[in-house]
């Protein structure tokens, strides 16, 4: 009995179904019941047989009447329930299909925290986009990460990307100032400068040292690039906000989202924009670019020439910043 009540009331549309039944029910045994006490007392006659038809009527009514809801119910449900369900289920499906297209448009897939140290997890599936893509778009200061992930990969790209301009010192002054800001770094703001000069020259070197991961590298050299570095794949793109004034780690706040996003789309529009800006210069490397060839380009991009020794330097301050990087992000040895 108790289960069938918690079964009933499990249910509203059961539960009032039965309780309209019961109601009826009790209705037509009442009146049946009162119309056969009072053709007891009466005397034989017209009346007496017309008070006793109307008892026996109507019990045989409620007797009929609940024997064929039993026996409808079940199908009435069906007819009526079943079809309202079904229709609040494809409705709900519908709306649920339409949050995901809209959580895919306008939120990020994934946020990664800022930190002081590189997050482990953020670099493990950003080289699972690497891996899985055909086309590597990278926007920053430097390239020495980009480089440094294409030879951490087995695969072959086409890498194109956007770089400060060595020659100019309103984005190297900017990243400077987020530098002292957010690592605390104690030093001559000329030193910081300097250095940061030598990172870009450090990240040209580094792509071409990885020209046999790609078929082709296109290296922009622009004024003044965004803060944010974008780095983009065929099925994602990642934008780490170094232009968020509140930031105070080393490692600002990431955040990726899937291809066909509102993000995705308009950050490629401005890859593209960027790229053919009047002042941008290219630098092409392939597999078959020759070092003669590079240092020409390097030349002429960045308005230094590297003497042997120089290069040396360079390249060997890439590997031991790949070696750094590799082991930080915990990417291998």
């Amino acid at each position: 009995m108790r289960a069938d009540t918690e079964r009933r009331g499990s249910n509203p549309i059961q539960e009032i179904f039965w309780t309209r039944t019961g109601l009826l029910l009790l209705i037509l045994i009442v009146v049946a019941g009162a119309s056969m006490i009072i053709s007891a007392s009466m005397a034989a006659g017209t009346a007496k047989n017309l008070v006793t038809a109307l008892a026996t009527g109507t019990m045989i009514t409620a007797i009929v009447g609940f024997g064929q809801t039993l026996i409808t119910a079940s199908a009435s449900q069906r007819a009526m329930v079943t079809p309202l369900i079904e229709e609040n289920r494809r409705a709900l499906r519908e709306l649920a299909a339409e949050y995901r297209s809209l959580n895919r448009e306008f939120f990020p897939t994934h946020v990664f925290e800022p930190s002081n140290e590189p997050d482990q997890a953020f670099n493990h599936l950003m080289m699972q986009d690497l891996r899985g893509t055909r086309q590597y778009f990278f926007r920053g200061f430097s390239g020495r990460h980009a480089a440094a992930r294409l030879l951490l990969a087995r695969a072959e790209w086409e890498l194109r990307a956007v770089v400060a301009d060595p020659r100019d010192r309103t984005a190297i002054t900017g990243r400077a100032r987020y530098l002292i800001r957010n690592e605390g770094i104690v030093a001559d703001f000329e030193t910081i400068q300097d250095r940061l000069h030598e990172d870009i020259q450090i990240g040209l070197l580094g792509l071409y040292l990885a020209r046999s991961r790609c078929s082709r590298i296109d290296v922009t050299v622009i004024a003044d690039p965004p803060l944010d570095r974008l780095e983009m794949f065929d099925e994602s793109v990642w934008i780490t906000l170094y232009s968020d004034a509140d930031s105070t780690t080393v490692y600002p706040r990431t955040l990726r989202f899937s291809e066909g996003s509102f993000i995705y789309n308009m950050e490629r529009a401005e890859f593209a924009r960027l790229r053919n800006t009047r002042d941008a210069r290219h630098l092409i490397i392939t597999p078959d670019t020759t070092r003669g060839e590079f240092l020409g380009q390097f030349e002429k991009v960045t308005g230094g020439r590297l003497s042997p020794d120089r290069f040396e330097d360079l390249e060997s301050k890439f590997h031991a910043f790949r070696h750094e990087f590799t082991l930080a992000a915990g990417l291998g040895s």
